[in-house]
């Protein structure tokens, strides 16, 4: 009734289930007919894993099956008989580290690996789309600007890859505290791939592939030992590194119409997540989603307005190789109307979420706009950002404009904006969703419990965005590489960095929906901030091995200089009736009544190192970054010396180890939701502990007690022993 390709399976024994569900439903194939079921997989969109198992996509099999079953009656199929038992696979070539994704993780991560001597290799479904902007081409903004400093502190790229590739530069938060400044580049998509291709190709020790991962052979020891691809190819290898992005299982909508893809325009991934799950990970669903595209010669710029970049230009990089300035771009500012509003509220129905097919957990930070609708009802506006998408393309991003509405009303839809009226859509917003892995299933090196050598990484985590992707990517590279040569793993403390809280919160909390690093979750965000991310990491990132001798020296000179230049002004003090005394007083509203240093004045509010400058008491030759460095440590020198201290309280209760093998269902003192919750993460340390979700202050003492009680104990026995 279904078709021959169905028919012929039910010949061989398989049973078909019906889902109700786009998710694949897996199929156990006898070896013998395994050649078999392989022959009509393309029809019935199948992969197979290790020869014994694959997936199908129930809902348009029937469908395809009955539209081409012409093509099967002709096709000579052989019998079981005459067919060869099921190949192992073809083992090509060892490496020490495959990086599974060429997007922004998976750049970061291989070209880490390779940096610290790791032959890596970076494979993805299509070479063409490396380091791939699909969403809004962009890099940076609050929280995410310090995690590309902390990136380009500890060595890696794409801090350096925002400012080669950029269009437009501002920083927002001026107005507000030095902790919060966020810059944030519009970039060109189009450069940024191929200028990041480049580097992957001209790096030492890393090789590109493309091909599509369908599951990995781990050892008898939980260890991985190699990747398997769709084809029956094994790369062997020490480690293994998986950023999929939202390739895995992924399924685009645009209103009721869906079709399998991991963003537009490119196939899904199948296969990786069933091979996962067989190994025992927990799997999620998640979506997210992009705005339409419109024809930047189509819109009536006279009624927008406009937002250039800032004159004065900032940098993501410490690096001053790639501080080159270029002509700006403008992005331009409208907003919705009461007919915008009008039309959504009246086809919410036709939207994946509010039509009810589709239910997984989307950005509660980047909503689309029928969620702002929805959720801020008495708003009669909202602001709408139309921003390049690079120097050579007519595209214009529609920023906070994503929509699950069917594409016959996008259009519509976008006619509603100020100046947008007559404009052409050149491609039409989607939604996606995707299979995910909830990264409590990671240690904090980003390394899985399941499985040794295996590491997860940005949106198969749970995250979103590129920037969070690539902070993570660069921590799996570096373990993956460190793990394939026998060294200790390297981890990051939430005190330490932005770097540290993304990865502690995603591995300590069971998150549910997309997560964006945010500057509220950091509870040290005094003392990470951007300006100072090379002085905490760069250490580091020295020790590690990604800082070359190049990059050490001009971050050694520029600490010294920094240094030198706090100690002059402290030393040089002037009268009260100076002119830059009298200045700096009537900026600050605050009198200077005696003799006073050049470091008081900059202590005081309103009072920056440019009124040394205008005065002739600034330090000639120091870079504009250097001297808000040493503006920003001494007029917060009291708040940050403030909050070390409260770290230090904290960090030796805090740093206490958990033993690996601890039996939490045996401390009765514990609430159940404790026990439950610590058995699932399994944290490291008591601050772990401390930030999992229904592990609340007694639970902690009562863990405390218990560890001082087993000290004693086994304090006991070794002097009883003795």
């Amino acid at each position: 009734r279904v078709g021959p390709a169905l028919m012929l399976c039910n010949m061989h024994s398989l049973s078909l289930p019906c889902p109700t569900r786009a998710h694949q439903p897996r199929l156990v194939c006898p070896a013998s007919v395994w050649q078999q079921c392989t022959r009509v997989g393309p029809v019935l969109r199948t992969t197979f894993n290790a020869g014994k198992k694959f997936s199908c996509d129930a809902a348009p099999v029937v469908k395809a099956s009955r539209r081409r079953a012409h093509k099967f009656r002709s096709a000579p199929v052989d019998t079981p008989s005459t067919q060869q038992e099921p190949s192992q696979w073809y083992d090509e070539e060892d490496y020490d580290v495959i990086v599974v994704g060429g997007g922004h993780a998976g750049c970061e991560a291989a070209l880490a690996s390779a940096r610290l001597g790791a032959k890596t290799m970076l494979l993805t479904l299509n070479l063409d789309r490396i380091a791939w902007q699909p969403c809004n081409p962009a890099v940076g903004g609050p929280a995410k600007s310090q995690l590309v400093h902390e990136v380009d502190a500890l060595g890696g790229e794409i801090g350096k890859m925002a400012d080669r590739c950029y269009v437009q530069k501002r920083v927002l938060n001026r107005s507000k505290g030095p902790a919060v400044w966020a810059l944030r580049a519009q970039t060109d998509k189009l450069e940024y791939a191929r200028v990041m291709r480049g580097i992957l190709e001209n790096t030492p020790n890393l090789y590109l592939r493309e091909g599509m991962a369908v599951g990995l052979d781990v050892g008898p020891n939980e260890e991985v030992r190699g990747v398997h691809t769709y084809f029956g190819i094994t790369f062997r290898c020490r480690a293994a590194v998986l950023t999929t992005g939202t390739f895995m299982n992924g399924r685009i909508w645009v209103g009721r119409q869906s079709m399998s893809a991991g963003r537009a325009g490119e196939a899904a991934s199948t296969g990786l997540t069933e091979a996962l799950v067989e190994l025992g990970f927990e799997t999620g669903r998640l979506k997210t989603g992009t705005p339409a595209r419109v024809d930047s010669r189509t819109v009536d710029f006279s009624r927008l307005e406009p937002q250039p970049g800032d004159e004065d230009v900032r940098w993501f990089s410490f690096d001053p190789s790639v501080h080159v300035a270029r002509p700006q771009m403008a992005c331009y500012l409208t907003h919705t109307t009461p007919d915008t509003h009008k039309l959504i509220r009246e086809n919410l129905k036709e939207t994946p979420i509010y039509g009810g097919w589709v239910d997984s957990k989307g950005p509660r930070y980047c909503p689309s706009i029928e969620d702002k609708i929805v959720r801020f009802a008495d708003k009669g506006s909202h602001q709408i950002f139309l921003e390049p998408e690079g120097r050579s393309t007519p595209e214009l991003y529609v920023q906070g404009f994503s929509t699950g509405l069917p594409e016959r009303l996008q259009l519509a839809l976008l006619h509603t904006l100020p100046g947008l009226e007559q404009c052409k859509m050149l491609r039409p917003a989607y939604a996606v969703e995707y299979d995910y892995l909830p990264a409590h299933q990671c240690y904090n090196t980003l390394e899985t419990k399941r499985v040794r050598g295996l590491f997860f990484s940005g949106q198969l985590n749970g995250t979103t965005g590129y920037e969070e992707a690539a902070a993570q990517g660069l921590l799996s590279g570096i373990n993956a590489a460190r793990r394939a040569q026998d060294k200790e793993p390297v981890s990051f403390g939430r005190d330490s960095s932005y770097l540290g809280t993304l990865v502690d919160d995603l591995v300590t909390k069971d998150l549910r929906e997309p997560y964006r690093m945010l500057t509220s979750r950091s509870e040290y965000r005094l003392l990470l901030r951007s300006d100072n991310a090379d002085a905490r990491l760069t250490p580091l990132g020295r020790e590690i091995g990604l800082v070359d001798d190049a990059r050490w020296d001009m971050f050694t000179q520029k600490k010294a200089r920094i240094a030198e230049e706090r100690k002059r002004l402290a030393g040089i003090r002037l009268p009260e009736t100076a002119a830059a005394a009298v200045e700096a007083s009537q900026l600050s509203g605050q009198a200077v009544l005696r003799a006073t240093t050049l470091e008081e004045l900059l202590r005081r509010p309103h009072v920056h190192y440019n009124l040394l400058d205008r005065h002739g008491l600034g330090r000639e030759g120091m870079h504009s970054s250097e001297k808000e460095a040493v503006e920003i440590d001494i007029k917060y020198a009291g708040f940050i010396a403030r909050q070390e201290k409260q770290l230090e309280q904290l960090a030796s209760k805090a740093q206490r180890k958990l033993p690996d093998d601890i039996d939490y269902f045996a401390i009765s003192t514990l609430s159940m939701e404790a026990r439950e919750k610590l058995h699932k993460v399994r944290p490291r340390d008591i601050g772990q502990a401390s930030r999992i979700g229904g592990v609340n202050p007694a639970d902690i003492s009562a863990l405390l007690v218990y560890l001082e009680v087993q000290r004693r104990r086994d304090a006991a026995a070794v002097a009883a022993v003795a």
